[in-house]
């Protein structure tokens, strides 16, 4: 029999360690996310600030996330992924602590911004880690856990928050990532491989940098005023602009740079750059149903928040089931066929959604979640895996910084969309008075609008899912990119 110890020291069992390792700060960072949104009500009773105020508390962590992915990826692929990696934990410690010992919503969006700082350094690192210790033929089922133990948190993460907020304090929250930081700090120190030599230039390209961050800081404002606003003001305007200016302003900077902030040769890639647009899609398509089915749950069928929470949990659980299955069988067949079929099959689950009615059960609802779920874990660990075998190894940080980006700006565009549209079209049919209105009371008159409001959603987004499937069609056969040298040796 094998000893542990040989075990851990080969090379074929000591990647499972470093999967290990990474699963770790997967699940904090996931859990993280899901837990604290269950915490604002509670935050806007403790310390009576009004709710555009305590929504900053989540909106400040994604936008600060968001923005660092691709920076500390570009500083990993530099200065190597295990010290960053490292201080990603040590920060989002220090940083979950600070949150729990808050006096203020203010001071707790302060610390939550640092928070985000750690959980950026730990995200960045995180996929790049498993593609440089997992060869081709298992990548795609080495992504597939990682997928499958995020949504698991995810789906955990609001059982949990309330179980805390109920019996011990809102700070629990918080505190709960302490004892999860210090395990997964050790496991990083002794488990994770050495940083390889970066050879040729070290130096940071600030000025491609800032242009991108600006950019990006733009872009993302826009979505966050459309979703408080539904709609595109002067002011929402005037961003769009500054966005387009300073990406230009960013292009031009990168082709004359020695040593750019991001390598635009990535982008040459098909599957690298298709693969990116589509997850971002993908995520736009997830996150229109998760927005606005809490509103169907608690608003049309009469169900408390609580019971909604853990209705939707059938998504995340379908998505973690489904992960680890196509993960794997994408290793022996390619990631086409799951990212074609994932794709339309959320196509075919947003059509379900059609036809949800007042009335309808709660099992109707849950078998249309569930099958969301599987077309998302489907479509997501085959096309993550497919981007990043695109990706060479110097840059493995940074297309995984930037992988996780899109994915924050599906997230942000999917609320963002359907917001606007169900905010449009309910004021449309409220406005229209017709014969057949005018007979319904005022409550059921807006019921029925609701429903109708979120079909228009629904089939908007059935659009999106076809484009993001169309794309995974005219993409290239997933292969190892041609930018990617020799494997660097893993390092004990």
């Amino acid at each position: 029999m094998e000893s542990p110890h040989r075990f851990f020291t080969s090379k074929e069992g000591y990647r499972w360690y470093i999967l290990g390792t990474v699963l770790v700060g997967a699940f904090m960072s996931a859990l993280d996310a899901s837990i604290m949104n269950i915490a604002l009500p509670t935050l806007h009773d403790t310390f009576h600030e009004r709710m555009v105020v305590v929504e900053w508390v989540s909106l400040s962590y994604l936008l600060t996330l968001t923005l660092l992915l691709p920076v500390w990826g570009r500083l990993a692929d530099i200065f190597g992924r295990k010290p960053l990696y490292n201080l990603g934990f040590v920060v989002f410690i220090i940083g979950s602590g600070l949150c729990g010992a808050a006096g203020s919503v203010r001071s707790l969006i302060i610390w939550r911004v640092l928070q985000a700082v750690g959980a950026a350094l730990l995200q960045s690192n995180s996929i790049a880690l498993i593609t440089q210790a997992f060869p081709d033929k298992e990548r795609g089922r080495a992504i597939g856990i990682q997928g499958a133990v995020q949504a698991a948190a995810m789906s955990f993460g609001p059982f949990l928050g309330g179980i805390l907020i109920h019996w011990i304090s809102w700070r629990a929250i918080f505190y709960i990532n302490l004892p999860i930081g210090l395990v997964g700090t050790v496991m990083a120190w002794f488990i994770l491989p050495k940083p390889s030599p970066q050879k040729g230039e070290r130096n940071l390209d600030y000025a491609g940098a800032l242009t991108f961050s600006i950019a990006l800081t733009a872009l993302m404002l826009v979505l966050t005023q459309m979703t408080a606003h539904n709609w595109v003001s002067a002011h929402e305007t005037t961003m769009l602009f500054a966005t387009l200016i300073f990406a230009i302003a960013f292009f031009v900077i990168e082709k004359k740079h020695k040593s750019p902030f991001i390598e635009l040769n990535l982008f040459k890639e098909q599957t690298f750059t298709i693969g990116n647009i589509s997850g971002m899609l993908s995520y736009v398509v997830l996150f229109a149903p998760m927005f606005l089915m809490p509103f169907y749950l608690e608003n049309v069928l009469r169900y408390d928040p609580q019971k909604a929470g853990l209705f939707l949990t059938p998504v995340p659980i379908a998505l973690s089931v489904t992960a680890l299955f196509s993960g794997y069988m994408s290793d022996k067949f390619g990631d086409r066929i799951f990212t074609i079929g994932g794709m339309l099959l959320a196509a075919l689950s947003l059509y379900s959604f059609t036809s949800l009615q007042p009335d309808s059960s709660y099992v109707a609802v849950a078998w249309r979640l569930a099958l969301m779920g599987i077309s998302l874990g489907l479509f997501t660990p085959p096309n993550n895996s497919a981007v990043m075998g695109a990706a060479p190894e110097t840059h493995l940080s940074v297309a995984g910084g930037l992988l996780n980006m899109m994915r924050s700006l599906g997230m942000m565009g999917g609320v963002a969309i359907s917001a606007t549209i169900y905010s449009k079209h309910m004021d449309k049919l409220l406005s229209a008075v017709t014969p057949a209105t005018q007979a319904l009371a005022p409550a059921a008159r807006h019921i029925q609008a609701m429903v109708q409001s979120f079909d228009t959603v629904y089939l908007f987004m059935i659009a999106v899912a076809v484009v993001a499937a169309l794309l995974a069609v005219v993409k290239k056969k997933g292969e190892t990119s041609v930018l990617r040298k020799v494997e660097v040796p893993i390092e004990f």
